[in-house]
C-alpha cells in the first residue's frame, strides 16, 4: 500500500512538472488517502498483536 502511495507521489510530482495541474493534484489526494489508509491498517494490526502478546503472557 506505502508503494502505491509512493507510485502516486511521485506521478503527482512529476504532472506538476510538466504543467498537467489537475492530474497533479488527483495523484497527491490518492497518495494522501493511501497513505492514512496504510498508517490506520499498521496501527491496527500493531494494537491486535500488543493485545494478543499480552494474553499469551497472561496465562
Amino acid at each position: 500500500m506505502l508503494k502505491l502511495a509512493l507510485f502516486f507521489l511521485i506521478v503527482s510530482l512529476v504532472a506538476g512538472l510538466f504543467g498537467f495541474s489537475g492530474i497533479s493534484a488527483v495523484s497527491a489526494g490518492m497518495a494522501k488517502i493511501l497513505f492514512f489508509i496504510a498508517i490506520l491498517a499498521f496501527v491496527i494490526v500493531a494494537l491486535i498483536i500488543l493485545f494478543s502478546a499480552k494474553s499469551l503472557f497472561n496465562n
